[in-house]
C-alpha cells in the first residue's frame, strides 16, 4: 500500500480542469451544448449515477451567473430545486419539495456540520464564492450519504485541499461582482502554489456585503396587507390615530425589506501531498457572517384595553452573528489491479457558534461541535462490475443557551455501513445500494435518550433501447431516525417568530419509493423526463396548529402517513448556427405534490408549485448571450393555517464576454434578473408573505483563472 493524498474518498483523480477554466469545444461542434452529460465526481466508481436517481451539475459560467449569497438561492434554476429563502442571509436548498432533515448539504461528500438543517433562519456555512462545482443528487443514490437524505443531496466542491499540482507551479482563481437589488458587493480569490513536485499549498478568501434587498411591488403579500389594513381600521374606530397610521404605512410599504442586510467573510488554507501512490491533504477554514432576520409585520402589535404592550420577545430587529472553524482531511491510496482500486478517507471537524441578537441585546447562543468521517473502498471494474463499500461515523454536540433556547442540549451519534454496486451487461445496467444506520439521540438535561436502527436499500435497472435512448426504473426502501429538533423542541424561537414543539415519542420514518426516467441524446438534442413517487409511513412534518403560546404561533411536529410524487423534465436543442454562434433552446419543468394521508387528507406545508423555465441562448467562441422566462404557478394546495401564494413570471437576460483571444481564462458577465420588477414569492419559504424575492437586479461579474 502506497502513501495517499488529497483527492478524497468521494473524488476521483480525474477531477480535471481548474475552477473557472473549464474547456469547451469550439462553437459549431455538436458537443457545444451545455446540457451534455457531465462527468460525475461524487461517486466516480460508477458510470453516471443515473440508474438510482439523477444528477445535475453546475459549474463555470453557469455557476457564476446564478451565484447568490446562500447556496439555496444559487440553485433554483435547476430541475426539482427550490429554496427556503428565509432571508438573503439564510437560504437552504429544497429538493422535490423536501428540505431540512431530508436534504443533505455536503462539502466534498461529508456534511456542512452547521445547524442550517435545524431551522430555516440558520445559514449554510459554505460561501458560494469559494465553490467551483455543485452536484445535485436526487433519488435513492443518496443512500451513499445518509438515510435521512430522502429528498436528495447537494454536494459542493472547493479547492481547499488541492487535487492536482499546478502545471505552471502557481494557479490563481478570482471572482468578483456587484448587484443592484441589494447593493451586493462580493469578491473571492484563491491561489495554489507547488512547493515541490509533490506538495501543493492553497490559500483562499472571500468577502460579501449587501444592504436591505429591494423588491418589486408591495413588500407584504395581499393576505397580510389585508390583515394590517383591517387592524388599522379597528384602531381608527377606537380613536388610536397614530397606531392606525403606522399600520397603514406598514401595509402599503414598497421598496426595500427592512433588516435583510448581510456581511460575510471567509479565509482558508490547505496543504496536499500528491504522488503516484495517492494523495493526502488537510485544510483549515473560518467563516464569519452577520445577517438580518426580518420580522413579520404586525407580530409586535398587541392591543388590549386601550393600550399597546411592548413586544416581550425583544425591542429591536433580530440579527444573527455566526462564526465557524472547520478542519478537513482527505486522502486516497491506490491499491493496484486487484479487487479494490482505491481506499478513500474523508473527515471533517467543526466548531460552530451563532448568536441571535435582539437589537443590541444577546438573545440566544447556539453552539455545535461536530465530526463526520467516511472510509470507502472503491472496486476495480471487473467485467462490467464495479462499486464501493464503506463505513461512516458522525458525532454532534448541539446546545442553545438563552431565554428562548427552544431546543435543549443534545448529542447525536450515528454509525453506518453502506455499499453501492453496479453491473453493465451489454445494453442492460443494474445498480443496487444498501445502508445500515445506528443512531443515538440524547438530551441529558431532560434525561431522555432514543436509539434507532434503520436499514435502507434500493434496486435499479436501465436499458438502452437504441443509440442515445435509455430508460431507467428503480425502487427503494428508505428509513430515517427523527432528529433531535423533531424530538425535543419545546419553546419560543424569536428568529422564526414561532413556538416550536417536538415529540419525544416519534417513531422511525419509513418510505417506499419508485422512480422512472427516459433520456434521449443525439447530435444537438438532449431530452430527459423523470417521474417519482414516495409512500411514507410515519412521515414527520412541522405544521401550524392555530394555537398561540407566549403570543407566538405554535408549530408542532406531527407524524402521519403521506404520499409525495412529481416529475422533472429537461430538454435542450441546437436550433441553428448563425455566423460563429450556436443558437440553443432549452426548457426545464418540475412539479411536486405532497399529501398527508391516514384519514386526514391534508396537504403538506410549503410544497413548491409547478414551474416551467425556458431559455434561448447564443453560444460563441468569445460571447454568450441568453434570455429566459420562468413561470411559476400559484400554490393553492395548502395546509391548514398556511396562506396561498400567487404565481409569477420572471424574465431574465445575460451576456458573457471573454476578452482574451483563444482563452477562457477571463470572463466578464452582465445579467438582468426580474427585468419587469414583478412581485415574486417562493411558497417553500416561511417568510414569503413579508420577504419577497428581489426585484429588478442588474448583476456584473468578473471571473479570472491564471
Amino acid at each position: 500500500m502506497r502513501l495517499l493524498c488529497s483527492a478524497g474518498f468521494t473524488l476521483a483523480l480525474m477531477l480535471s480542469a481548474p475552477a473557472y477554466a473549464q474547456d469547451r469545444p469550439a462553437a459549431g461542434s455538436d458537443d457545444d451544448i451545455h446540457t451534455g452529460e457531465p462527468i460525475i465526481v461524487t461517486a466516480p466508481y460508477v458510470r453516471s449515477l443515473d440508474i438510482l436517481g439523477n444528477v445535475s451539475v453546475l459549474e463555470g459560467d453557469e455557476l457564476a451567473r446564478d451565484m447568490r449569497g446562500q447556496i439555496g438561492d444559487s440553485l433554483t434554476r435547476q430541475p426539482g430545486v427550490s429554496a427556503t429563502s428565509f432571508a438573503p442571509g439564510a437560504s437552504r436548498p429544497v429538493l422535490r419539495g423536501f428540505s431540512g432533515e431530508r436534504v443533505r448539504v455536503l462539502t466534498d461528500g461529508i456534511g456542512s456540520i452547521d445547524v442550517s438543517n435545524t431551522s430555516a433562519d440558520h445559514a449554510v456555512t459554505i460561501d458560494p464564492l469559494t465553490v467551483e462545482r455543485v452536484e445535485i443528487l436526487r433519488g435513492p443514490a443518496v443512500l451513499l450519504f445518509g438515510s435521512q437524505a430522502i429528498g436528495g443531496a447537494v454536494n459542493l466542491f472547493d479547492r481547499r485541499i488541492p487535487r492536482k499540482v499546478p502545471t505552471d507551479h502557481v494557479h490563481i482563481d478570482a471572482i468578483g461582482g456587484y448587484a443592484t437589488a441589494a447593493d451586493d458587493r462580493n469578491v473571492g480569490a484563491s491561489i495554489d502554489v507547488a512547493l515541490s513536485p509533490q506538495v501543493v499549498a492553497h490559500l483562499d478568501g472571500s468577502w460579501r456585503k449587501s444592504g436591505d434587498v429591494r423588491v418589486g411591488g408591495f413588500t407584504l403579500a395581499p393576505g397580510l396587507r389585508g390583515e394590517l389594513l383591517d387592524l388599522a381600521a379597528e384602531e381608527r374606530e377606537e380613536g388610536h390615530a397614530d397606531e392606525a397610521a403606522e399600520l397603514t404605512e406598514t401595509a402599503n410599504a414598497r421598496g426595500k425589506v427592512a433588516n435583510t442586510a448581510s456581511e460575510t467573510w471567509t479565509v482558508a488554507g490547505g496543504l496536499a501531498l500528491i504522488n503516484d501512490g495517492g494523495q493526502l491533504g488537510v485544510s483549515l477554514a473560518y467563516i464569519d457572517s452577520r445577517y438580518g432576520v426580518p420580522s413579520r409585520p404586525g407580530a409586535e402589535h398587541h392591543h388590549d384595553d386601550g393600550g399597546a404592550d411592548e413586544d416581550e420577545h425583544g425591542e429591536g430587529p433580530v440579527t444573527i452573528g455566526l462564526k465557524q472553524w472547520r478542519a478537513d482531511l482527505r486522502g486516497e491510496v491506490e491499491l493496484g489491479d486487484g479487487l479494490f482500486d482505491k481506499l478513500r478517507l474523508r473527515a471533517g471537524f467543526v466548531d460552530y457558534e451563532h448568536t441571535e441578537f435582539e437589537g443590541d441585546e444577546v438573545g440566544t447562543v447556539f453552539t455545535n461541535q461536530g465530526f463526520e468521517g467516511r472510509l470507502e473502498l472503491a472496486q476495480n471494474d471487473r467485467g462490467g462490475w464495479r462499486g464501493a463499500s464503506g463505513v461512516q461515523f458522525s458525532h454532534r454536540d448541539f446546545n442553545a443557551v438563552g431565554a428562548e433556547a427552544f431546543v435543549p442540549r443534545n448529542l447525536t451519534d450515528q454509525f453506518a455501513l453502506f455499499t453501492l454496486q453496479e453491473w453493465t451487461l451489454g445494453r442492460l445496467g443494474l445498480e443496487a445500494a444498501a445502508r445500515y444506520e445506528k443512531t443515538d439521540v440524547r438530551a441529558p438535561t431532560l434525561a431522555l435518550a432514543r436509539d434507532f436502527g434503520t436499514f435502507s436499500g434500493a434496486l435499479g435497472a436501465s436499458y438502452a433501447l437504441a443509440e442515445g435512448v435509455k430508460v431507467s426504473v428503480s425502487g427503494a426502501r428508505a428509513v430515517r431516525a427523527p432528529s433531535a429538533e423533531e424530538l425535543f423542541s419545546n419553546g419560543p424561537h424569536i428568529a422564526t417568530q414561532s413556538f416550536e414543539i417536538g415529540n419525544p415519542n416519534l417513531k422511525r420514518e419509513a418510505s417506499w419509493g419508485a422512480e422512472a426516467s427516459i433520456r434521449f441524446k443525439s447530435d444537438g438534442i438532449n431530452l430527459a423526463l423523470t417521474g417519482y413517487a414516495n409512500w411514507f409511513d410515519n412521515f414527520i412534518y412541522s405544521a401550524a396548529t392555530g394555537a398561540e403560546e407566549d403570543e407566538l404561533p405554535v408549530f408542532q411536529y406531527f407524524q402521519r402517513d403521506a404520499k409525495v410524487w412529481g416529475f422533472e423534465a429537461e430538454a435542450s436543442a441546437r436550433l441553428a448556427q448563425i455566423g460563429g454562434f450556436n443558437i440553443v433552446g432549452d426548457v426545464t419543468a418540475d412539479m411536486t405534490r405532497a399529501e398527508i394521508r391516514g384519514g386526514i387528507n391534508e396537504h403538506v406545508p410549503r410544497i413548491p408549485p409547478l414551474r416551467v423555465l425556458g431559455g434561448l441562448e447564443a453560444q460563441g467562441e468569445r460571447i454568450d448571450a441568453r434570455a429566459e422566462v420562468e413561470w411559476t404557478d400559484s400554490q393553492t394546495r395548502i395546509a391548514p393555517f398556511e396562506t396561498p401564494t400567487k404565481g409569477f413570471t420572471l424574465v431574465n437576460a445575460s451576456i458573457s464576454w471573454r476578452p482574451l483571444p483563444d482563452s477562457r481564462n477571463l470572463t466578464l458577465s452582465l445579467a438582468a434578473n426580474n427585468i419587469f420588477d414583478v412581485d415574486a414569492r417562493r411558497h417553500a419559504s416561511f417568510t414569503k408573505d413579508y420577504v419577497p424575492l428581489a426585484g429588478r437586479d442588474i448583476r456584473l461579474t468578473a471571473r479570472a483563472s491564471f
